[in-house]
């Protein structure tokens, strides 16, 4: 029994359904809308985590939209593989450059890389970052590719001036979950989806610094109470409060974050 079509994602978004390779065509933008295309062997993994909360509002109201497409249907001959032993040998499998090519050249629709990114999730990629993040989304949208088994052909990497992203030092066992991460990153950073520009401004990372303790009611909770400054309405000894603690975090816990930040406010001479 054939597998239903999933529901769309977000307006005017829909998944890549199974439909002859010359019956596809591009999903239409949101007229205006940041848009995130996802190439993966697993569509059906999206939206996942992005459709729910503030990102998955935003999707629903048309903010942004996702276009999950399928690698697979990009594949052609008997067995429509797109994987093969890795050249010279060894373990796993690689996903194949002329498979690759042909979904990323469907995806791209002729845009440029400085106006619509193309993004590979990749352990050897350069670390992702909020300054990152805030410059996917001022693009008009961006498309990521998640690799599977080994890793993808190199020769579509250079071929197609795709840029390797890494979240952290670990390896995944496909890219969607650090998709669907790096898109929440940027989606939070688009207008009016938080409804709060001064949370961006204050949050970990944006003054180069990690954010600062936070408390709410109660007042005290097993025996642990919040720091009177917070309580004092002197709003200038709160400020400073807070620079304090952040400093004081990231010196302990983040001590590149603190070297580049005290280089950063070093006088020049």
């Amino acid at each position: 029994m054939p597998t239903p079509p999933a529901k769309s994602h977000g307006r005017l978004s829909i998944k890549a359904t199974q439909k002859p390779r010359e019956l596809l065509q591009s999903t239409p933008d949101i007229a205006g809308a940041w848009k995130a295309k996802v190439l993966t062997l697993y569509p059906e993994m999206f939206p996942g985590v992005l459709g729910h909360s503030l990102t998955g509002r935003a999707l629903q109201e048309g903010r942004w939209g996702l276009e999950p497409i399928d690698i697979r249907l990009f594949a052609r001959g008997k067995h429509r593989n797109v994987d093969d032993t890795p050249a010279g040998g060894g373990a796993g499998m690689v996903l194949r450059a002329d498979v690759l090519g042909r979904a990323i050249d469907f995806a791209d629709n002729g845009q440029r890389r400085d106006d619509w990114p193309l993004v590979y999730l990749s352990p050897r990629g350069k670390p992702f970052t909020q300054q990152m993040a805030q410059r996917f989304s001022k693009a008009r949208g961006i498309t990521l590719l998640c690799g599977r088994f080994e890793g993808v052909d190199e020769r579509v990497l250079e071929a197609r001036q795709v840029e390797e992203v890494s979240l952290g030092d670990f390896v995944l066992t496909g890219g969607e979950i650090a998709a669907q991460a790096l898109i929440d990153a940027a989606v939070r950073l688009l207008p009016d989806v938080l409804g709060n520009a001064e949370s961006i401004e204050a949050e970990s990372f944006s003054s180069g610094l990690l954010e600062h303790p936070h408390y709410t009611r109660p007042a005290e909770w097993e025996g642990r109470s919040i720091p009177g400054v917070l309580t004092s309405g002197h709003h200038a000894k709160v400020a400073a409060w807070r620079q304090e603690q952040s400093e004081a975090l990231t010196k302990s816990r983040r001590p590149d974050l603190w070297a580049a930040y005290q280089q950063r406010i070093k006088p020049k001479k």
